[in-house]
C-alpha cells in the first residue's frame, strides 16, 4: 500500500476479467486512493489467456473468491474501501460485513440470502449455467447474443458487441448454483451479515434496465438491511444496464461514487 493512500479494491462480477476495471483504477488514483483490481482465483492475467484456459476457474464457488480477496485485504496494512460489480458485489458485502472493509460499493449486486424474488429476465440470464446440473463443475461462456440481452441491452448493439469482444470470460458456474439455492440452505455462500451494526458504510446501486439484476432485486437487498443502524444507501439510474461500470456512461457512476466516499470521509 502506498504510504498514506487509502487502498481500493475493486470486484469483478461474472463474465468479465478484472481488467475491465483499469477505468476506475486510473481515476481512483488520480483522485489520490491507491487502487488495484485482484481477479478471481484461477482468473489468468489476460483476457486471452483466461479464455484460453477455463479449466482454471471451473467449479470455483462464493466461499472461495471470499477468502481469496480476504488475503488480499489481509495484506493491505488499513481496511479499504472495496468496490463490486454483479457478484462482485455479492462478495464485497461479505467482506463488509465481516469488518474487512471500511466501506463498500455493490454495483447491481447479486441476490444474497434472503432476496426471495427472481424477475424473469434474471431468471433468463442465470438459466445459462443453471439448465445443465454439470455446469456447477464448469466454467461457463456467454456468447455475444447472451452478453447483449444480460449486459449490453441498454446500449447500441455495436457498443455492446465491442465490450464482449474486449472484456468477456468464461466464469466458474457454481455461483450461480449456491445463489440460486441460497434460500434453501441455511449457510448459504451467499449469506451476508445484514445486520452488522459497526461496519462500514455500503452503497448499492441499480441500473433500472439491468436484465442480470433486475432493479427488484437490489431493491430487495436495501430492504435486508433495514435492521443495521449502519448507513446503507441505494442509488438508481433508470436508463442503465448492467454494464454500467464499463460501458461508455461509466464515468458518471465512478464520479458518483467518489463523490459519495467523499460525503462518508474517505
Amino acid at each position: 500500500m502506498t504510504a498514506d493512500r487509502l487502498p481500493v479494491v475493486f470486484v469483478h462480477g461474472l463474465w468479465l476479467h478484472a481488467d475491465s476495471w483499469q477505468p476506475w483504477v486510473e481515476l481512483f488514483r488520480d483522485a489520490g486512493y491507491d487502487a488495484q483490481a485482484p481477479g478471481w482465483p484461477g482468473d489468468s492475467p489476460t483476457v486471452e489467456e483466461t479464455r484460453a484456459h477455463p479449466d482454471r476457474v471451473a467449479g470455483i464457488g462464493i466461499d472461495a473468491v471470499v477468502e481469496h480477496y480476504a488475503g488480499v485485504l489481509r495484506g493491505l496494512g488499513a481496511p479499504p474501501v472495496l468496490v463490486g460489480h454483479s457478484f462482485g458485489g455479492l462478495i464485497v458485502q461479505r467482506l463488509l460485513g465481516r469488518d474487512l472493509a471500511a466501506a463498500a460499493v455493490a454495483l447491481d449486486p447479486a441476490p444474497i440470502k434472503g432476496v426471495l424474488y427472481l424477475p424473469p429476465s434474471s431468471l433468463r440470464v442465470a438459466s445459462i449455467a443453471l439448465r445443465n446440473p454439470a455446469n456447477r463443475g464448469r466454467a461457463v461462456a456467454l456468447t455475444r447474443e447472451q452478453f447483449r440481452y444480460g449486459f449490453g441491452n441498454a446500449l447500441p448493439q455495436r457498443e455492446s458487441d465491442e465490450l464482449y469482444e474486449r472484456w468477456t470470460i468464461p466464469s466458474p458456474g457454481r455461483p450461480l448454483f449456491e445463489a440460486a439455492a441460497a434460500n434453501l440452505n441455511p449457510s448459504s455462500p451467499a449469506k451476508v451479515d445484514t445486520r452488522n451494526a459497526t461496519r462500514g458504510p455500503l452503497l448499492l446501486t441499480l441500473g433500472g434496465k439491468d436484465h442480470t439484476v433486475a432493479p427488484a432485486i437490489v431493491r430487495t437487498t436495501a430492504r435486508l438491511y433495514r435492521r443495521s443502524p449502519a448507513v446503507t444507501e441505494l442509488r438508481q439510474y433508470p436508463d442503465r444496464g448492467h454494464s454500467l461500470g464499463i460501458d461508455s456512461g461509466w464515468r458518471v457512476v465512478a464520479d458518483d461514487v467518489l463523490a459519495w466516499l467523499k460525503t462518508q470521509g474517505f
